[in-house]
């Protein structure tokens, strides 16, 4: 599906107020849209998991008479990529079809990015925060670390949170205390329940909450104050991550565009340390 397509299927739950149910459906549209415009109700309820008259009862609180009209709408935002985009769906064994589905992400979030407001409205939370948490936990903690490794070079106090249990909402509350005002977190399918509730006691203690994520109609797109939607790969057995992780470092760039005497400060510093203490060998 090209990057205008999936942006108009998004556009379709933009301002919905969607159940979790509601949102699998969603969420496996945006996903599956040229696949499922042509599908009938029981097997898009298959695709997601849920049942029949719940996806008519989606297609009804969009403003639709019943799904029908819905799959109506959904051929003419996908019609074009299902066509021209047949020929070669097929071609290639499945580690490379795998990785083509990447590439179309990738588009995808190419074509996301012609619009930076929410990016930019991101970089200016995180980067006057401090500190910073970074949350991020199961199969969200290496991207979040990832993140950390590179944001600790521009931000003076980094904090990464990738481990569960009551100590998390401890390191939340004392982040909070210390004088942070927004908090970053990374939450990944299959969208573990525990960081839904550390963003929960976030929002309850006054954070500003931005989120990486896979869609923009995911658990945690409702909980949070901006949403930065980036696909993961789903065809292998274990999810590729390549679409959040070039979403963490667009972001981590406009966190360095939005204050760059600073950023070049803590830059430079670091490059003489690394130099004086011969970290590199190159």
């Amino acid at each position: 599906m090209n990057g205008d397509a999936a942006r108009g299927v998004l556009d379709l739950f933009h301002g919905a107020r969607l159940t979790p149910t509601q949102r699998r459906i969603a969420h496996s549209l945006v996903e599956h849209a040229a696949k499922a415009a042509y599908l009938s109700a029981a097997e898009v309820a298959e695709l997601a998991g849920v049942s029949q008259p719940s996806v008519t009862r989606f297609a009804m609180a969009l403003g639709y008479e019943g799904y029908p009209a819905l799959r109506r709408r959904l051929r003419e935002l996908t019609g074009d990529a299902s066509e021209t985009g047949g020929a070669t769906a097929a071609e290639g064994n499945a580690m490379q079809l795998a990785v083509r589905a990447e590439t179309e992400h990738l588009a995808r979030l190419h074509d996301q990015l012609a619009r930076l407001d929410d990016v930019q409205r991101a970089a200016e939370l995180l980067i006057n925060s401090r500190p910073l948490p970074v949350l991020g936990l199961r199969a969200a903690a290496p991207l979040a670390g990832y993140f950390g490794y590179f944001a600790s070079k521009v931000h003076p106090d980094v904090r990464v949170l990738d481990s569960g249990g009551t100590p998390l909402l401890d390191r939340i509350d004392q982040a909070r205390a210390a004088g942070a005002g927004a908090l970053l977190a990374v939450v990944l399918p299959r969208y573990p329940r525990e960081s839904l509730e550390a963003i929960a006691e976030a929002k309850r203690a006054g954070y500003a909450v931005v989120a990486i994520t896979d869609s923009a109609v995911s658990p945690v797109a409702e909980r949070a104050d901006v949403v930065l939607p980036a696909a993961v790969g789903t065809q292998l057995v274990f999810d590729l991550h390549t679409g959040p992780m070039a979403m963490a470092m667009v972001l981590l760039q406009a966190m360095c565009d939005a204050a760059p005497e600073p950023v070049q400060q803590r830059l430079e510093e670091f490059e003489a340390t690394a130099a004086r203490r011969h970290i590199f060998m190159a």
